[in-house]
């Protein structure tokens, strides 16, 4: 039998990356997936579209995960959509790395709103609409919140928080059978990362060098463990926090 038959999954930034892939991956355990995006509706359409085309159910739904509003309507299209919530993925996020000198007020609360307020917002939402036999939150974190690197003091400062926030939620929501676990990366090869420029620089020669296994992961690789933390086989674990990143530590 599949690890989420019969579950109800919302995942937010899921147009593409390590959304896309946990969102597909899900799909392929049974569940049925809300594909939410902020600004790519294509991308969103394309992974419904995939997601169908294996014979799953899927809708996309556009929010911006930062602003209460929209995530409330995720959440209410979601549940209109497939009558209940059982999981929700955390994903939606922002990167960027600046010297100190180039930091800016305003770059600081985009990655702020989006990381770390919206994740909030997203799991305010998720214990409003999972009922009362629980379930599982899953809130994607990065290596770089314990091993931080030059140049990423914002984002590895929301990560940091994305963390903290975890261990908080795990403790208050447990009484509701909500499980609250993190998910870290590694260097993971997506169209953000081609987008900074990081896969084919120094920077990721450099993070494949201290990678253990060798290479920088794939979205699939992340995929995975969302699954199992998703599924009944990590039913016994909460506020946890696991490395997806190939040893990178």
């Amino acid at each position: 039998m599949s690890k989420l038959q019969g579950k109800v999954a919302v995942v937010t930034g899921a147009s593409k990356g390590i959304g896309a892939a946990i969102a597909k991956a899900y799909a392929a355990e049974g569940a049925k997936v809300v594909v939410n995006y902020a600004s790519d509706r294509a991308g969103g359409e394309r992974v419904v579209s995939e997601i169908e085309a294996k014979g799953g159910k899927a809708i996309a739904v556009q929010g911006d995960v930062a602003k209460a509003g929209d995530v409330e309507r995720l959440f209410d299209v979601a549940k209109e959509s497939f009558g209940k919530i059982d999981v929700v993925v955390n994903n939606a996020g922002v990167f960027a790395f600046y010297p100190l000198e180039q930091v800016t007020e305003a770059e600081f609360h985009r990655q702020f709103n989006i990381n770390v307020l919206g994740s909030l917002l997203v799991a305010q939402q998720a214990a409003k609409h999972i009922g009362a036999d629980g379930g599982s939150i899953v809130n994607v974190s990065s290596v770089i919140s314990e091993s931080p690197m030059a140049g990423a003091t914002i984002y590895a400062a929301t990560k940091g928080a994305v963390d903290t926030l975890s261990g908080a939620l795990a403790l208050e929501l447990a009484p509701r059978k909500i499980r609250v676990n993190t998910l870290a990366p590694g260097g993971t090869e997506t169209e953000g990362a081609h987008t900074l420029g990081m896969v084919g620089s120094d920077m990721e020669k450099q993070i494949v060098a201290d990678t253990p296994l060798g290479r920088l992961g794939q979205p699939e690789d992340i995929a995975k463990v969302a699954v199992f933390l998703a599924s009944d086989d990590s039913s016994w674990l909460t506020g946890e926090r696991i490395s997806a990143s190939g040893g990178l530590r």
